[in-house]
């Protein structure tokens, strides 16, 4: 058969699949199942399926995972954000703006701690939201603020999505790691002026504090003890790392120990919390890997069929620009953020995309982050970006189309910050050379 025409039925059927409400998983592996039988030598094939998902599942990078997800559910249970709004509340209250300026710190700390997206998202739109509000903040402001920094728990290392980019791009996982640094600074930074500049234009979306409640600065300084554990927890991990005591694979091991410390500290381990932190672990992981677990089957699908060396070849002699190609690549990914889960896309992808980067020259490690910063407004536009439902499910008060429309500003700034490092490709590769050096 054509590999066009056998590209168009296995990617149509897949999207079919997810369209009528399959899980990602069992639409992947189905799909993979049913080709191969088809394709590849009928039963012997899922013996082959078989084979590849157990060595996908046993990659040593893959290993870190589980621990980054237990680590995630640990620090989310310990009641850390709300000693760092508490920071935030004391020090960044009186300026306008202040608090969601704050509030976007703290959501760059829980990403330096958790790698996941949702947990910040969850926390802080628990304890920064009523704040928020009660102060006479805008709520589309705050919620936007609070939807778009949870989403840099993928882009500041660690990452988990990083970590499954690494395996399939067959890319060092701490390069990964280093080269998100730069760009995440840089989205605090310009998610800061954002809510700055319009609270300064808008006074009565992000007021200040009143006089009254302002704090001495004997109140503000012992406030920072709340920043004691986290800071603590970031240090054990990019620590470990970067001076290489640790592999970031075996950081995750490190991460799960200081969490457990910062959880001791706090008194958090008790028995209805280790109970909701083994919950959380458990059902994420099995999501992750049962969508890692399919995923082999349909790379080694697209694979054998030619439809991966097709689109590569087809791609690659269009008569047009690599920038071009790189720009729709990136079209692609957002459209397919919008209805997919961010790990699902990378490795939906993975097999007819990373031999197009390749080919036409781009460093695979430049085109991770530009992936990862994607994959941050897949979590938050609309209709199916994860961070939106769990904003909806902390803020019961408020409707999901006011939720969606609070995302759109931030979207732009995601968009904004993309076209940047595309533009100057050395914020993103400067860190992981140094480190190699």
């Amino acid at each position: 058969m054509d590999p066009g025409i056998m590209a168009l039925i296995l990617f149509g059927s897949l999207l079919l699949l997810i369209a009528i409400g399959t899980p990602i998983a069992f639409a992947m592996g189905g799909v993979s199942l049913i080709f191969g039988f088809i394709f590849w030598g009928g039963p012997p094939s899922i013996d082959a399926f078989t084979l590849g998902a157990f060595g996908k599942a046993q990659e040593f990078v893959l290993s870190a995972v589980p621990l980054y997800i237990l680590m995630a559910a640990i620090l989310q249970y310990s009641d850390l954000a709300d000693d760092l709004y508490e920071v935030v509340y004391r020090w960044f209250g009186g300026v306008r703006g202040g608090l969601a300026a704050g509030t976007t710190i703290i959501s760059s700390i829980f990403a330096a701690m958790v790698g996941i997206a949702s947990v910040a998202t969850a926390t802080l739109g628990l304890a920064a939201r009523p704040s928020m509000l009660k102060r006479g903040y805008d709520d589309q402001l705050v919620m936007g603020t609070i939807i778009a920094g949870g989403a840099l728990g993928i882009l500041i290392p660690p990452s988990i999505i990083m970590i499954i980019y690494a395996s399939e791009a067959s890319v060092s996982a701490g390069s990964m790691f280093m080269a998100g640094v730069v760009p995440g600074i840089f989205a605090v930074v310009i998610f800061i002026g954002y809510v700055l500049i319009l609270s300064w234009i808008k006074p009565n979306y992000g007021p200040a504090i009143s006089k009254e409640e302002k704090f001495s600065w004997v109140e503000k300084l012992s406030s920072l003890r709340g920043v004691v554990l986290p800071v603590f927890v970031i240090v054990l991990v990019l620590g470990s790392i970067y001076t290489g005591a640790a592999t970031p694979t075996e950081a995750a091991a490190v991460g799960v120990t200081g969490a457990l410390i910062s959880a001791a500290i706090k008194r958090k381990l008790t028995f209805a919390n280790l109970k909701s932190i083994l919950s959380m672990a458990v059902k994420l992981n099995a999501m992750v890997f049962w969508i890692l677990i399919v995923a082999a089957a349909y790379s080694r699908i697209v694979s054998v069929t030619g439809v991966g060396a097709w689109f590569a070849d087809t791609v690659t002699s269009l008569d047009v620009n690599r920038w071009v190609t790189l720009i729709l690549m990136q079209a692609v990914f957002f459209v397919l953020g919008m209805f997919i889960d961010p790990s699902a896309i990378i490795l939906m992808t993975g097999p007819l995309f990373l031999p197009v980067v390749t080919e036409l020259g781009f460093d695979p490690i430049w085109y991770g982050v530009l992936f990862v910063i994607n994959m941050c407004m897949a979590y938050m536009t609309p209709p199916f970006g994860f961070n939106l439902f769990v904003m909806r499910g902390v803020a019961t008060d408020v409707s999901i189309g006011t939720v969606y429309k609070s995302v759109w500003p931030f979207v732009g700034l995601y968009i904004l910050i993309m076209a940047i490092l595309i533009i100057f490709p050395s914020l993103v590769l400067w860190l992981p050379n140094l480190m190699i050096n």
